[in-house]
């Protein structure tokens, strides 16, 4: 495909989070340029054991670095800004975002050492700016995190909104407020297109103010006499300034119990969030504590099986233990696909006799994105011309330009990761497919989620491994028996009773080989993994990754 089909036109191509929520990576096309609008990561689960981080493949715009003129984050939330540290070397463009992101996207810099590498240009709040051939407007909005930044996005060719993550809170507590005056104006200037957020295009009505949250949170905290630990997302910081607020209220001490808690509120206090932020107490000396005076702030509300709740919950912390009587408070959302791990930490809370709460009895979480009404809103408000709903699973993004087509805007398209969207001149149009994929974090790692390694990991996580030691002489006879080794396949008895056979199987396999045959390593090799595979195939019914060693002596 060449770069661009039609040199004066304007692109808009989805790499990531469109078709799903979370690792967002959008592309926008013009006189030769990209221009790139976040960079994020999902988490991984039980299909890529050992996989902590999943993030989009860029390998498209990879090689076209050289016309990449920037990339501009739109807040602070992992599935926006998290894949930077780990895909910028494959870049190497400048990054723009206002102080509350750049200061968490350092810190995430440092970590992997490219502090001071990546060329971040802060921009201020309802900012202007030039990035290549493209002229920007940062329009405030709200979220759960602070700085939450829609895009104006101005070329010859048009105009795009695009929304980044966003709500309608008119009790955001913390921040500014939606910028409802400059959306109003945005009708009369001609917007083309809006690329927006389908989170809650499935959920009735709005989705409800952080004030709400912190009213519900203190009456269900209020009525608790012992321990209490809320598990929240770390980069939830209105939820943080909420919590904050009612252990003031209720005389409990705070500790923060996972890093990326610690990492948020020093990010929230350097740039002016959170100064009124209880002292914490470091959570090795809560135990010095009464258990009524005891707020444990904690990562893990999703089951993440390393996170602190789970450690907790697992009686593996080493500082932090919960007793029968004392509280969790789920102050969060089931996000899709964590269901099991969710119930699975909950019931292990639950067998120690501790309470459980969550929202589906007691109002202590709302959503950061809009619902219905809050869309509709938008749609009145901008009147584009075309509607491109992103950050969204496909229904989502159905119902989302369904509700487009009813608020009277002429054209929607619904997309995928790597189609091409010509929003000028002429309708809007899919033009092409580009690649598009998965990478994962495996380790210190970025590979392919469809690698080798990964895909051989998943194997041996539902097959189980088998190994044989071959030592033969230099015309392949067996100068000892062969060794044999497996795991997830046999208990010990097992391996006794059966271990001897699986060798002389395999070894009756290389005896029954030609001289010549028994001379070349490689058949030798594949003679053994067969009958290794087999042999074990018999004895359970599974095909596990198999592993040979010859060692020939001469």
């Amino acid at each position: 495909m060449a770069d661009f089909p039609e040199k004066e036109a304007l692109y808009f191509l989805p790499l990531g989070g469109t078709g799903e929520i979370g690792m967002n990576l959008n592309l926008y096309g013009h006189d030769g340029a990209w221009l790139m609008v976040d960079l994020g990561v999902t988490f991984g689960d039980e299909r890529v054991p050992g996989v902590d981080l999943v993030m989009p493949d860029p390998a498209f715009i990879e090689a076209r670095r050289k016309d990449l003129v920037g990339l501009i984050l739109t807040h602070a939330h992992e599935d926006h800004l998290g894949a930077v540290p780990y895909l910028w070397d494959r870049l190497g463009c400048p990054v723009y975002a206002t102080a509350f992101t750049a200061s968490l996207l350092r810190r995430k810099l440092e970590e992997v050492g490219l502090l001071g590498k990546v060329p971040i240009h802060e921009v201020n709040l309802s900012g202007s700016f030039s990035v290549g051939p493209f002229e920007i407007e940062l329009v405030t909005l709200t979220h759960s995190i602070p700085e939450p930044n829609a895009l104006i996005i101005k070329t010859p060719m048009g105009t795009v909104l695009h929304t980044g993550d966003w709500k309608l809170d008119p009790e955001p507590l913390l921040g500014d407020n939606f910028d409802e005056a400059r959306l109003r104006r945005l009708a009369d200037e001609d917007v083309l297109a809006m690329v927006c957020d389908s989170t809650n295009a499935l959920v009735e009505g709005e989705s409800g103010s952080e004030s709400g949250v912190q009213q519900g949170l203190l009456r269900l905290i209020s009525g608790l006499d012992q321990r209490v630990a809320v598990g929240c997302f770390a980069s939830n910081v209105a939820r943080l300034h909420s919590l904050g607020q009612v252990a003031r209220k209720t005389g409990r001490r705070v500790a923060l119990v996972g890093r990326s808690l610690h990492r948020m509120v020093e990010a929230a206090q350097e740039t002016g969030y959170l100064l009124d932020f209880p002292n914490t107490v470091d959570e090795r000396e809560i135990g010095y504590l009464p258990r009524s005076e005891v707020m444990l702030i904690c990562t893990g509300s999703q089951g993440e099986a390393r996170s602190a709740l789970a450690r907790i919950a697992r009686k593996e912390h080493a500082h932090v233990k919960l007793e029968a009587g004392d509280a969790v408070v789920f102050s969060s959302r089931i996000i899709p696909g964590n269901e099991v791990s969710i119930f699975s930490l909950q019931n292990l809370l639950a067998l120690d006799g501790v309470q459980v709460y969550t929202d589906d009895d007691h109002p202590i979480h709302v959503s950061g994105h809009p619902a219905r009404e809050e869309l509709t809103q938008m749609y009145h408000w901008v009147r584009p011309r075309i509607a491109i709903p992103v950050h969204g699973e496909p229904r989502m993004l159905q119902e989302h330009a369904q509700l487009a087509r009813e608020c009277q805007v002429p054209e929607s398209i619904i997309s995928a990761n790597g189609d091409l969207i010509r929003l000028a001149p002429g309708p809007a149009e899919i033009v092409s497919q580009v690649p598009s994929g998965r990478l994962a974090l495996d380790g210190q790692k970025v590979r392919p989620i469809d690698s080798e390694v990964l895909r051989s990991r998943v194997r041996m996580l539902h097959n189980g491994s088998a190994g044989v030691t071959l030592v033969i002489d230099e015309d392949g006879e067996l100068l000892a028996d062969p060794v044999i080794s497996c795991h997830g396949l046999l208990d010990e008895e097992e391996q006794e009773a059966n271990m001897e056979d699986v060798a002389d199987y395999i070894e009756r396999q290389i005896a029954s080989l030609r001289k010549s045959e028994r001379r070349n390593d490689a058949i030798v090799t594949e003679t053994a993994r067969v009958a290794l595979r087999r042999s074990f195939k018999r004895l359970t019914g599974r095909k596990p990754v198999t592993q040979v060693h010859v060692i020939r002596l001469e």
